[in-house]
């Protein structure tokens, strides 16, 4: 069987000792950026390889893109061979945010070609909580080639959004304060892009850090869709990576189709001639 949008603790506990399946820990604070490798270094998930969010699921930034552009998808295609990614192979992802770090891994990998790959419901927190093994061993790696390459259908340019037709229609998965523009604590601009909707990532989540059942997402979805299809939604967030939990939670909901904002506000805002709507 294969997992593709979410997959629960004792499912991939089964399969820790399966050799085509590959455990990524992608742990990260934006206030601290060691900080998850300091934590995968204290402990993780057995087997699993360390995802830097800045290092290995994002390219330099330059003057004109958000804070986590696009990776070049011939060097991420490297990283995936390093790590023993194939083409045959399971991958699941895993946080300690409720996979709002893990869900970027997991659109990378769709990007390229791979549907194979799955978000752990509840991440770490889950893990620990329900007693399952824990290491500090690096895992034993055989390299692989990875052949996939990258689907630019799956996500939209800045380009593209100053010229969205409408019947397209931007969801905004930051917290409500930061789209309205009351309160911005990481980018230099506040507000949100004309049009835009909001449906905070955080809210896909139930009280024990695990996704809303399926059910619960998808008419929080639909909801917020209205009059539209599931292939009318382009998800924007900060930097293009908190966007891919509400991309993953459509998915799992059997709302497929959407697409990606990558350089979402931080980009956006990087042109001062570029509108901007508050409230």
């Amino acid at each position: 069987m294969t997992y593709s949008a979410l997959i629960d603790a004792n499912t991939l506990h089964v399969h820790l000792a399966d050799p085509q399946w590959v455990v990524v820990d992608c742990r990260f604070s934006l206030m601290d950026t060691e900080a998850g490798r300091r934590a995968y270094q204290k402990n993780h998930i057995p087997g699993a390889r360390y995802a830097h969010l800045d290092e290995d699921l994002s390219s330099p930034i330059t003057p004109m893109t958000g804070r986590h552009p696009l990776p070049d998808p011939a060097r991420l295609a490297q990283r995936l061979s390093a790590w023993g990614i194939g083409d045959k192979v399971q991958v699941v992802a895993y946080d300690d945010a409720g996979g709002m770090l893990a869900a970027r891994l997991w659109w990378l990998l769709r990007w390229l070609g791979h549907q194979a790959v799955a978000v752990l419901d509840g991440g770490f927190p889950v893990w620990q909580r329900a007693g399952l093994p824990l290491t500090t061993g690096l895992p034993l790696i055989q390299p692989v080639a990875f052949l996939g390459g990258p689907d630019d259908r799956l996500w939209v340019a800045t380009e593209q959004v100053m010229v969205l037709s409408p019947d397209a229609l931007i969801i905004d998965a930051r917290s409500a304060v930061r789209y309205r523009g009351e309160m911005e604590p990481i980018d230099p601009v506040a507000g949100h892009i004309p049009g835009s909707v909001n449906l905070p990532a955080e809210d896909n989540l139930a009280s024990d850090g695990c996704f809303l059942p399926f059910t619960k997402l998808r008419t929080r979805f639909a909801n917020a869709l209205g009059k539209y299809p599931p292939a009318a939604a382009v998800h924007s967030c900060g930097s293009g990576v908190t966007a891919c939990h509400n991309l993953l939670a459509m998915e799992a909901a059997g709302l497929s189709g959407s697409r990606l904002y990558a350089g979402s506000w931080s980009e956006w805002i990087r042109d001062p001639d570029r509108p901007i709507a508050m409230g």
